[in-house]
Parts: structure tokens; sequence; C-alpha cells
């Protein structure tokens, strides 16, 4: 089964960039679709960002359309998560999750492999 690690959070200042990655090791990545979540603190996780095993298709969330990308690199096992133009209200754990390739859903609850999180904290 795939394990995942995100890597890349911090602090940055509102109107920065960051980028996140998430690591796979235990499975072939290009056999799963990627999904980015996140949760801020007393909030329901929701959803980011998504991409198609093979990186043709991907669908954002309305809050973060036009600011961030996803990407990824089978080959090195990696999924990216482009952040600009950061805004205080991104600040969250973020999360990166896989399923077997499918149907793309935003849907966390249908992810079955998640990472442990990375943090991301914007200031204002």
């Amino acid at each position: 089964q795939v394990q995942l690690l995100e890597s890349g959070g911090g602090l940055v200042q509102a109107g920065g960039s960051l980028r996140v990655s998430c690591a796979a090791s235990g499975g072939t990545l290009s056999r799963y679709d990627m999904g980015w979540f996140r949760q801020a603190p007393g909030k329901e996780r929701e959803f980011v960002a998504v991409t198609r095993w093979s990186g043709s298709t991907t669908y954002y969330a309305d809050s973060v359309k036009g600011r961030f990308t996803i990407s990824r690199d089978n080959a090195k096992n990696t999924v990216y998560l482009q952040m600009n133009s950061l805004k205080p209200e991104d600040t969250a754990v973020y999360y990166c999750a896989a399923r077997v390739w499918g149907s793309l859903t935003y849907n966390g609850n249908e992810y079955p492999y998640w990472g442990q999180g990375t943090q991301v904290t914007v200031s204002s």
C-alpha cells in the first residue's frame, strides 16, 4: 500500500508563494488519482485540488482557483501544490491523499491513503 509524506510547509506573508510536495512510497504513483485537502483549526477538512493519475485533468476548489496549481511527476513519485497569492485564510494543515485511479472525486472520504500533513501559515 502506498505511503505519503508531505513537505514544504512553512510561514509566509500574505501575497507570497509556497510549494508543498507529497512523496509517495510503497506504490507506483501513476496508479493513483491524487488530491490535496486542508484543515484549518476548528474547521472541517476541505477539498483543495485533485489530479487524475495521468495529470491530464485537474480540478480546484473555487477558493483557490487561479492561485493554486496541482501537478505531478510520476517518474519521481511526487505530487506538488504550488500556492501563489496566499491569503491568511489559506492557513491550514495541508494533506495529500491517494485513491486508485477512477472517477475524480472531491470527497475526501473516498481517499483511503493519507499523509500526515504539513502546516502552512500565512501572516497578514
